[in-house]
């Protein structure tokens, strides 16, 4: 009778192999996990975009010259301006239209005036104001429709910067 191998070297070697498709099991396992995010993020680098519209030169001076008129009407001293606007009020005398041109440094004012006399004493008190100059009336009209006959006027100030 032919003599038996002992059976535990085969055992060890199955336990070997068993551990080792293990480990590479769950090294196939993490590079799968790798590839995917990588092509994931290949896919929103490498992804097709809609080409960006260039934009005329002329169109960018334009934006630029807007941003710049917009940045200068709010550099105004908009507080000193209307605390001398409301200094210079009276119950006679109603503003109806206030337009700032900061590249002109002018204020202009359009108002309403129970009758002259208000109207005269507004823009007296409005020249007075610290923060303008050059306060004069542009025009002035009686509202003959209304029954009351308000003078309806419009005045221009130069602005002075704050200080």
């Amino acid at each position: 009778m032919p003599r038996r191998r002992p059976l535990w070297p085969g055992f060890v070697v199955l336990a070997l192999s068993v551990a080792l498709a293990a480990g590479m099991l769950e090294r196939y396992r993490a590079a799968s996990i790798e590839l995917a995010g990588l092509d994931t993020a290949a896919g929103l680098l490498g992804a097709v975009r809609a080409p960006v519209p260039t934009v005329p030169r002329e169109r960018l001076d334009e934006g630029v010259r807007n941003a710049e008129a917009v940045a200068r009407q709010l550099a105004l001293p908009w507080a000193a301006l209307v605390h001398a606007i409301e200094r210079a009020a009276t119950r006679e005398v109603a503003l109806l239209q206030l337009q700032p041109d900061a590249d002109k440094g002018v204020l202009k004012l359009t108002a309403e005036a129970r009758n002259r006399a208000a109207m005269f004493g507004y823009v007296r008190r409005l020249a007075a104001a610290k923060h303008m100059s050059e306060v004069h009336l542009v025009s002035h009209q009686v509202q003959r429709e209304d029954p009351r006959r308000p003078v309806q006027f419009t005045l221009q100030a130069a602005l002075r910067s704050a200080q």
